[in-house]
């Protein structure tokens, strides 16, 4: 399998696509992997050169217990490629990432989609009570160190929304997304909160950005998402904004060809 050694790592990638296309480098959810991607790649590859990995703590990567920049394994992936910039597509975690890379180091990054994301350093938003009570029932889950059900109820949380029941959506999709999450089961829990801070962070930097930026949040995504999204679509200048309906924390796993006839014109007109 193809990897990218980095101090503390070994970072699973995988590339699609002619190397001559233009490069998308898409950054996956904190509750999947790269594999989230799957049902997008054949599309995307056809016209780009479509490169994709797994995060510190994520899916078939490897890593140590120590401290790292999320937005230096990004930087590290491009590097390895040989490729100088490229468009960055992040969902979630993967879109923090993004806009973290894309303060810090403009030259790095020639377009921005995010999906449910949202910067660092954003303040706190307050949450629904259905919110807080799966929330608490994660927290349970963290103090008995039952990681699989904790695994499973981020899923339901994020992945299906705390105002959707599985039994009304379809089951293929609800299937693969609890086998995303699980697919993390093996790593160390918490790995992720020892990823570097951006200093001062992107909240305070985003409106800095001079890019094309497409922002996009599912309907039923939760409350800190819908804040964030909206934030970041005011902030960005000149961002387009979209709000997909019927899905929650991951419309380009629910609703893949929605997402694609969304994200393909756009990059088009972009020349991206």
């Amino acid at each position: 399998m193809p990897h990218v050694d980095v101090p503390g790592a070994r970072l699973f990638y995988e590339t699609a696509g002619h190397a001559s296309g233009e490069p998308l480098l898409l950054l996956h959810a904190g509750i999947a992997t790269g594999r989230m991607w799957d049902p997008l790649i054949e599309t995307l590859a056809a016209e780009h050169y479509v490169l994709r990995y797994d995060c510190r703590g994520f899916g078939r990567t490897d890593c140590e217990a120590s401290g790292f920049s999320n937005r230096d394994d990004a930087r590290a992936i491009l590097d390895h490629l040989g490729i100088a910039r490229a468009t960055f597509v992040g969902a979630s975690l993967g879109g923090r990432i993004a806009l973290d890379v894309a303060v810090e180091t403009p030259d790095r990054v020639a377009g921005l989609v995010t999906i449910g994301s949202g910067p660092g350093g954003f303040p706190e938003v307050e949450l629904t009570d259905q919110e807080e009570a799966l929330c608490s029932e994660l927290d349970r889950a963290w103090e008995d160190r039952d990681f699989g059900r904790m695994v499973d109820l981020e899923t339901r949380l994020w992945a299906i929304g705390p105002l959707r029941s599985e039994e009304d959506l379809n089951p293929e999709f609800v299937r693969f997304a609890y086998e995303l999450g699980r697919a993390n089961l093996h790593h160390r829990p918490g790995v992720e909160a020892a990823a570097d801070e951006l200093e001062p962070p992107a909240y305070d930097r985003v409106v800095d950005l001079d890019i094309p930026a497409l922002v996009t949040v599912g309907e039923f995504d939760i409350t800190p998402a819908l804040v964030q999204f909206e934030y970041l679509a005011a902030t960005i200048p000149g961002a387009c904004r979209h709000v997909f309906p019927n899905t929650a924390h991951l419309p380009s796993v629910e609703h893949p060809d929605q997402f694609l006839a969304l994200l393909s014109p756009w990059l088009a007109e972009h020349g991206l």
